[in-house]
């Protein structure tokens, strides 16, 4: 049990979920941006936020995870742009979120 200077009382929190500490709002700000980003299709029509929660097959995200794996790692070795290499990174993210989210479905 917590108590405060207040008087206020709270249970322990030693085995809950800390977001706060696991997550960074800048990398997942600019996550977003990236997301948002890459919503128009190349017809031009925008697809909805959460077009990929549809479901995409594991193979398609691995194989886009590794285009956008060399390419990041190509860009470490040149003169590279900071906007360059967070799309890469952005990229990797998305595939390996999606990946994760098709896993964790599979296990439901």
């Amino acid at each position: 049990m917590r108590e405060f200077e207040t008087g206020a009382t709270r249970d322990n929190d030693k085995d809950k979920l800390d977001y706060d500490g696991f997550l960074c709002p800048f990398v997942l700000e600019r996550y977003a941006e990236y997301l948002h980003k890459h919503r128009t299709q190349a017809d031009g029509k925008m697809r909805a936020s959460d077009n990929w929660k549809k479901g995409i097959p594991i193979k398609v995200y691995m194989k886009s995870k590794w285009r956008h794996f060399m390419r990041t790692w190509g860009l470490l070795y040149l003169k590279w742009q900071p906007e360059e290499l967070e799309e890469s990174l952005c990229a990797e993210l998305f595939n390996t979120m999606g990946m994760l989210h098709e896993v964790l479905k599979g296990k439901q």
